[in-house]
């Protein structure tokens, strides 16, 4: 999906994305896919480690004898990127990995999480390849380009943070941009990502001036997550008695949304049940209709100037959804639709582009 221009430089790149159960790895040659593997970690496996940081010999081993079971070579590499982590919040790019960076991927300033492990994991990789093999991250979930108006919050006591899908927003932004014969970085988008988390965006001229915190509690309603919930009812759940901090915490990311209405976080399940079942519809109706008020609201951070709405995500497959949306919001700009994710080519694409020159390598500090 994310075709890039061929040349004569070596590229041969390997991507690395840790999830919470999982641990994606993909070989590029140039933008031909050579290799992908899906690793699953069972729970069971998981278990066993206290903490992500303590995963990290675990899965790099299996990384490195995955590869070699499938005979990629990995002296041959010219560049390694892995999935970036909560680091502190940083503009949008290709960041070499140097040791500030190490120190917080070990040491997240933003909190635990799986993807803190693939820069580890690439950094770790490179130094024990010969020559000079670099190791990256792109586009973490902290990417933070929010003009200043949109960190306000409504009292001072609490700053809108930017979390949200940055890697597969930017991507699908580029690509659009390629596929209409533009420059992202001239364009006005609204870029909606319907995946476990919704994230709803304004792209004005190459940048996330403001976007939902999909993590932990704005905007749309997802298969797990609750999204925007009102507060005073929020504020006397916490105080009722009934409820652990852990536990509400897990109404907000984790059991809310799709899974608190519906039983389910299966989003194609919704979809065909939907079909026959009022309430499975008036659920699937309510999501339409947030996101459709979401890609409103970041409409109107534009001013009205929108070249294209994009929509992407697994949730983009829902063709009843997808028309629902449209519906919606086509009166403010054209409706293009990008289904799914392809994470691991996102990640090579951006590190092609920088080994071209057509990005710059930033330096995190």
């Amino acid at each position: 999906m994310y075709a890039v221009k061929t040349n004569h430089m070596s590229s041969r790149v390997l991507a690395i994305n840790p999830g919470s159960t999982s641990t994606k790895i993909a070989v590029y040659d140039g933008e031909e896919e050579r290799f992908i593997k899906n690793i699953k970690h069972p729970a069971s496996e998981i278990a066993a480690f206290r903490t992500i940081a303590s995963q990290f010999t675990f899965r790099k081993e299996i990384v490195l004898q995955e590869l070699a079971a499938a005979g990629q070579e990995t002296r041959s590499l010219d560049a390694i990127v892995g999935r970036g982590g909560l680091v502190k919040p940083i503009e949008s790019g290709v960041y070499e990995v140097n040791d500030a960076l190490l120190e917080d991927l070990r040491n997240p300033p933003m909190g635990e999480h799986a993807s803190n492990l693939g820069g580890l994991i690439a950094s770790d990789i490179a130094r024990s390849l010969p020559g000079e093999v670099k190791a990256y991250i792109v586009d973490p979930v902290v990417v933070d380009e929010l003009q200043d108006v949109a960190r306000f919050s409504g009292h001072p006591a609490f700053q809108r943070a930017s979390i949200f899908h940055a890697l597969n927003q930017k991507a699908i932004a580029r690509l659009h941009a390629r596929e209409t014969g533009r420059r992202y970085e001239e364009m006005n988008l609204v870029v909606a990502h319907l995946g476990g988390g919704v994230s709803v965006a304004a792209h004005r001229a190459g940048r996330v001036v403001d976007v939902n915190n999909a993590l932990d509690g704005e905007g749309p309603f997802s298969p797990e997550r609750s999204g925007t919930l009102p507060a005073g009812q929020l504020v006397d759940l916490c105080f009722s008695g009934t409820r652990t901090r852990e536990e509400i915490r897990r109404f907000i990311t984790g059991e809310g949304g799709l899974v608190a209405y519906l039983g389910t976080n299966d989003a194609y399940t919704v979809e065909k049940r939907a079909l026959e079942d009022a309430r499975f519809k008036l659920v699937q109706d309510a999501m339409i209709y947030q996101v459709g008020k979401a890609i409103g609201e970041m409409s109107a951070v534009l001013k009205g100037r929108v070249d294209a709405i994009l929509l992407t995500g697994g949730i983009a497959y829902n063709p009843d959804l997808v028309e629902g949306v449209r519906e919606m919001v086509s009166f403010v700009a054209p409706v293009a639709v990008y289904p799914g994710e392809d994470e691991m080519r996102a990640l090579v694409t951006n590190i092609l582009m920088a080994r071209r020159g057509e990005l710059p390598v930033k330096v995190y500090k």
